[in-house]
């Protein structure tokens, strides 16, 4: 903290640089915008940033040093002089033997963490050859029906050496039980899994719509998971609590930074109600954040979060483990920041992204592919995506302090103006009864989509310029290489379904999905029942059709 003379002095040095620098200056050529202001908007750009916009700033309270609270710096003592983040590329296509070749390659690329891509059909809980899953089969990701598919996918990976991160929500369930099952086979002692599903249906009402079952059973088997997790799989994150679609469906930093954290009130909460202890399952809780352009609302967003989330579950829920206080985040660069036109800036785009990622201490990092504007990335584009992160860790020096920006009176004035507006929102999410109240009211989807409406506006009358696309454009169609998912290959995923169905035990399947069955109208877990039914080899499609009709389906506005 300064001192308030000190303080003074410095208002008084502006006021005269303003005066004899500054308005001569704007007098004959003016500035480039009479407003400056972050990326989305949020937050007004000053001029000029000096102690004065930080004077009341105290160490100890608001930064703390790494690995202490409210990390602010940091949850690890050692940043990445210990451990660089986990490179984790965003894979999955087609059928589980194109992916599992694509998930070889990346490992011999230097990759050091799998992330896990379905389609469309298997996020949605329908099979391969469900009426709703034509024409979409592996087109999003890896179509995955059944343990077999599982297997193939991690045929020789050994899953005791790999973390694995699983982008999956609604059936959540049934596809990390059927990580689990693969784990017994290779005979990898659960407690040995490391990884994270994402399992953040909130997120799914706010942003994405894939959902299946409507909020309450829902948030009944995330707690599920949470608590067969705690004691079974100890290693892997429960949760990844995502801002990422959020940001993608059009929101400003602090929305996404609101909205994401009052997510993950709402399952703490639920989580306790159900009768869990609170330390049980938060250290197993991560967040998954949207890495955008500007670089210095990023890394105050990614600040932010972690001193947030301290302070919350320390207010609310006040743990005994310092961990369930750590917010570790994974981040992906922002897919809705790449362009169809002139796709080789996304490179740069990826890299100032993945930089203010880095600069924020994200635990892991995704860097998207330049043609992900066009369709799946190639491998060439993939691997130079993998070695953003590779030149940012073993060329920049970003990774050789911890916080570098820590002090800069604009980053730190913007930390505090990125949180207090994100309090602003959640304490409006409170008055609406908490998230999961908003959420069914529409009011969170309505400030996202004014938000995504506004910025739409000023990019078609150039208030925002998009290099290639409002500005800068040249003339020219796009060459390049896509991956394409072809309906023979889409076949192959059906015979292949058809196949798996007729070697199977019939009896030992319908014995299973009963079984869950009647565990689903009980108060049991159900996270036992679906490992026994997807070793009997029972289909995504199976089981979640088990629970469609015990929870029914959700439709927004509350209809049945």
């Amino acid at each position: 903290m300064f001192d308030p003379d000190e303080l003074e002095e410095i208002r008084a040095n502006k006021a005269e640089w303003h005066e004899a620098a500054v308005e001569p200056v704007l007098d004959r050529f003016g500035e480039r915008k009479e407003t400056f202001t972050t990326d989305t908007g949020g937050q007004e750009v000053d001029r000029l940033y000096t102690p004065d916009d930080v004077g009341d700033l105290d160490y100890e309270a608001d930064l703390g040093n790494p690995g202490e609270p409210p990390y602010t710096r940091g949850v690890y003592s050692t940043g990445y002089r210990g451990r660089l983040w986990t490179m984790r590329q965003y894979a999955g296509f087609s059928t589980p033997e194109d992916t599992n070749e694509r998930y070889h390659y990346l490992l011999d690329e230097g990759q050091t963490g799998l992330s896990m891509a379905f389609d469309l059909p298997t996020q949605m809980g329908y099979d391969s050859d469900a009426s709703m899953a034509a024409g979409e089969v592996g087109k999003a990701g890896v179509a995955i029906d059944s343990l077999a598919d599982m297997e193939t996918v991690f045929d020789g990976i050994p899953l005791d050496e790999v973390s694995t991160s699983m982008t999956i929500n609604a059936p959540a369930s049934v596809l990390l039980a059927m990580y689990i099952a693969v784990g017994d086979q290779q005979g990898v002692d659960r407690s040995e899994l490391r990884g994270t599903i994402q399992n953040d249906i909130l997120k799914e009402y706010i942003a994405r719509n894939t959902y299946i079952y409507p909020p309450e059973p829902s948030m009944r088997i995330i707690t599920d998971i949470f608590d067969f997790c705690a004691s079974e799989t100890p290693k892997f994150n429960t949760i990844s609590i995502s801002g990422y679609h959020i940001r993608e469906a059009g929101s400003t930093a602090a929305q996404e930074l609101a909205f994401t954290l009052g997510n993950g009130i709402e399952y703490v909460e639920t989580a306790i109600e159900a009768g869990l202890d609170v330390d049980e399952f938060a250290p197993q809780l991560s967040f998954f954040f949207n890495g955008h352009n500007n670089i210095f609302e990023e890394v105050a967003k990614f600040r932010a979060a972690r001193r947030m989330w301290h302070d919350i579950i320390e207010e609310r829920f006040d743990p005994d483990d310092p961990k369930s206080k750590q917010l570790k985040f994974h981040t992906q660069t922002a897919g809705s920041m790449l362009t169809a036109q002139q796709i080789e800036n996304n490179v740069v785009r990826v890299a100032y992204q993945a930089l203010a990622a880095v600069l924020g201490g994200t635990q892991s990092l995704h860097t998207n592919g330049k043609d992900e504007a066009l369709a799946l990335p190639t491998e060439e584009s993939v691997r130079t995506a993998l070695r953003t992160q590779q030149i940012l860790a073993h060329e920049s020096g970003a990774a050789d302090t911890i916080d570098p920006l820590a002090g800069s009176y604009y980053v730190e004035s913007l930390t505090d103006d990125v949180e207090e507006e994100a309090y602003e929102i959640m304490d409006e999410v409170d008055d609406r009864g908490g998230m999961l109240e908003a959420v069914e009211q529409q009011w969170v989807q309505r400030q996202i989509q004014d938000t995504a409406f506004d910025r739409q506006r000023e990019i078609e009358e150039k208030e925002r310029i998009i290099v290639g696309v409002n500005e800068f454009e040249v003339d020219e169609d796009p060459e390049m290489d896509v991956e394409e998912v072809t309906e023979a290959d889409q076949q192959r995923k059906i015979d292949s379904l058809e196949e798996t169905r007729e070697e199977r035990d019939d009896e030992a399947v319908d014995a299973a999905l009963e079984a869950l069955r009647d565990a689903a109208r009980s108060d049991r877990n159900l996270m036992p029942y679906i490992i026994d039914a997807v070793k009997t080899y029972a289909t995504v499609g199976e089981i979640c059709n088990v629970m469609r009709d015990e929870f029914g389906e959700y439709q927004p506005g509350g209809a049945m």
